[in-house]
């Protein structure tokens, strides 16, 4: 266990899923300031990678202060400002109707896009509460009438306090479904997140880690990237989830606090 520990601790950069590594809800996970306190102190690059596509990253950071841990908002990257780096790409200077929250629409307009609820080159779907029969009638007549279907994230759910909750992919179902048009999902297990989280860090793919409690976004899209996965059993996976998966990660912790 000691050896598996050092090799996780020599990595010069860490790409951090939130929700289920960091915090659950509103409750700060075991050993996770220290686990931070240490990743300053030893100089290392890392980014919290979250599939997550409602706040902004000052929101994150403010939420991480909330729970009294002071970490830079440029430590923060979302599925919402990847899906607004990748439209901008693909179609500079566009336009979309958008069923989100404040994340993904601040994403959206500093990359130069407008919404349009008439002819927009995409509808665009992430993880929201304002989510309504109207918003979707509207979104399925765009995507009909040649508006594309992008979704931020492909998650069908996510943790919550009390359980869980929809997230993008069963929210962007009735659309797909009514048109017979399949969304694109730009966030996590799509390696252009962690292409985007390399760059951030200024590493390459040998000199980082993913760690996540997800199986099939974490660490499959860790190993799509070949970047080494480390998978802790603080969220959303158990040990006996592990085998249901043709893949495994490389390593398997309680959680980060196995690492201090």
């Amino acid at each position: 266990m000691e050896e598996i520990i050092n090799k996780i601790k020599n990595k010069a950069g860490f790409i951090i899923d939130m929700d289920g590594v960091i915090y659950h809800g509103n409750k700060l996970l075991a050993g996770v300031n220290e686990f931070l306190a240490w990743l300053e102190n030893s100089g290392k690059h890392y980014l919290f990678l979250t599939n997550s596509s409602e706040r902004t990253p000052k929101e994150l950071q403010e939420k991480l202060k909330r729970l009294g841990i002071a970490v830079g908002e440029e430590h923060f990257y979302t599925s919402a400002l990847a899906t607004a780096a990748f439209l901008a790409s693909q179609t500079p200077n566009g336009s979309a109707y958008v069923i989100g929250d404040a994340g993904l629409i601040h994403a959206l307009y500093s990359v130069g896009y407008t919404t349009n609820n008439v002819n927009p080159d995409y509808v665009v779907v992430g993880d929201t509460h304002g989510y309504n029969f109207e918003k979707i009638e509207l979104a399925v007549n765009l995507v009909r009438k040649g508006a594309r279907l992008i979704g931020t994230n492909p998650d069908i759910s996510g943790p919550v306090e009390s359980g869980i909750t929809p997230s993008t992919k069963a929210l962007i179902a009735p659309i797909e479904i009514v048109t017979g048009k399949k969304a694109y999902f730009v966030g996590k297990p799509n390696p252009l997140m962690m292409r985007i989280a390399l760059k951030k860090l200024g590493l390459q793919r040998e000199e980082a880690i993913v760690i996540g409690d997800r199986m099939d976004t974490d660490i499959r899209c860790g190993l799509e990237s070949e970047i080494d996965t480390l998978l802790v059993l603080s969220g959303i996976t158990d040990n006996e989830d592990i085998d249901k998966f043709p893949y495994r990660p490389q390593y398997v912790l309680k959680g980060v606090v196995d690492l201090i």
